[in-house]
């Protein structure tokens, strides 16, 4: 019997990179999966790709910065397959490039919005089914700016931040009903959120990390997927690194 099967997912900004990646790892772990982006072209792409596969998929728009969707997101789960047990809450932007002194208030207080509020309605949406049946697994998406300080990203760095505190409240929260909330904080990842990076840039953010290179999303992917499954039963509230050396130097 496949890890999954039976169970119900979402994958937020599952429309590319590590959320893309992550959804195609569940469904062919046997989890239908609703799968969730601001764009509905690229959630139904994947969620077609996952069909034409064998898997069970559903796209549908999301915007998680607005409270109503995430709970109609929750709905469509619940509607689509009856349950809701797994969810990945990955959809997030990286805001400007600026000091604290230069930066612009609107554009934090959107990162903020996004990122961490987004993260939030999230949870607050995902959490009543799980805790009704008495399971349910939860990873949110931060990074290493998740426990790392770094200059010229205040308001993401600040969102990420966030998630983890979130994460580890949420975890508390919930372990007597059986629910299990993780963070993975990933390195840099090739992934369309860094598209604005040309090639020259890469070398010196490979160069950060010891070992050498950027991840690809499959890579973050697999760490989310295990805390998923019944493989970490033991593990929740945890802040799951995987940054290629990043945060040990």
């Amino acid at each position: 019997m496949a890890e999954f099967e039976g169970r119900a997912a979402i994958v937020t900004g599952a429309g590319s990179g590590i959320g893309a990646a992550t959804a195609r790892k569940l469904a062919a772990g046997g989890a239908r999966v609703v799968v969730a982006d601001i764009r509905a072209e690229a959630a139904e792409a994947v969620a077609a790709e996952i069909s034409a596969q064998g898997g069970t998929a559903v796209g549908v728009a999301s915007d998680i910065a607005e409270l109503a969707q995430a709970e109609a997101l929750v709905q469509r789960a619940l509607d689509e397959f009856g349950r809701l047990d797994l969810a990945v809450n990955n959809a997030g932007i990286t805001g400007e490039y600026a000091s604290i002194v230069d930066s612009d208030p609107d554009a934090w207080r959107r990162v903020i919005e996004v990122n961490l509020l987004g993260t939030y309605y999230a949870l607050r949406s995902q959490l009543p089914p799980m805790i009704a049946q008495g399971s349910g697994a939860i990873v949110n998406i931060g990074s290493i700016t998740s426990v790392n300080g770094q200059a010229m990203t205040s308001g993401y760095n600040s969102s990420k931040h966030g998630i983890a505190g979130l994460t580890k409240t949420a975890a508390l929260e919930v372990a007597e009903a059986g629910v299990r909330v993780n963070a993975v904080a990933p390195g840099y990842v090739r992934t369309p959120l860094l598209d604005h990076l040309d090639e020259e840039a890469w070398g010196p953010i490979a160069a950060s990390h010891p070992l050498g290179r950027v991840a690809a999303p499959e890579e973050i992917a697999d760490v989310v997927v295990f805390l998923l499954s019944d493989g970490a039963s033991f593990v929740t509230g945890s802040i799951q690194l995987a940054d290629g050396g990043f945060s040990a130097r």
